[in-house]
């Protein structure tokens, strides 16, 4: 068993929450989210925000923070090869109605297919919000170039 090792990001303001599944490996050593320099979601939120896309923990915490944007995964535990989101066996859960409770969050995206089954089989019924499916900003998501994933995220997060 594998234990997610990355606290949430959120605060009081937190109106939006994006769902992964479970951190990569090299999210789980430099302990923060979309930590593979492959993994394109940092550039998608920079670019949507007119942004710097950030380098650092505090510099990618404050880029969500401004923005009222809290940062989670769906699964505290599993059972996964490496940071394949196709061998996850005997997801446990994190806390999402936990949070929710505690901040403003009304909208809740989930970043590809996984996160998003993950959400609606193990969250959604104690959570009491539908997820939003967005494609993943994964490497691994070939079909979409930056562009495209800007594009698609920016429709949904910056529509009210």
């Amino acid at each position: 068993m594998v234990y997610h090792n990355i606290p949430p990001v959120f605060d009081k303001n937190s109106e939006v929450l994006i769902l992964g599944s479970f951190p990569s490996v090299k999210s789980r050593e430099v302990q923060f989210f979309y930590g593979h320099p492959q993994n394109r979601f940092w550039k998608v939120i920079a670019h949507i925000y007119g942004s710097p896309v950030p380098t650092d923990i505090p510099s990618k915490k404050k880029l969500l923070l401004d923005n009222r944007i809290a940062l989670w995964d769906v699964i505290g535990s599993c059972e996964i090869n490496g940071s394949s989101d196709s061998s996850i066996r005997n997801a446990v859960p994190n806390e999402i109605a936990a949070l929710v409770m505690r901040t403003h969050i009304n909208r809740i995206f989930a970043n590809g297919a996984t996160s998003y089954n993950m959400y609606n089989r193990l969250c959604r019924d104690s959570v009491g919000i539908d997820a939003i499916k967005l494609p993943s900003t994964s490497p691994a998501n070939a079909a979409y170039s930056l562009d495209r994933l800007v594009s698609e995220w920016k429709s949904h997060l910056l529509s009210v």
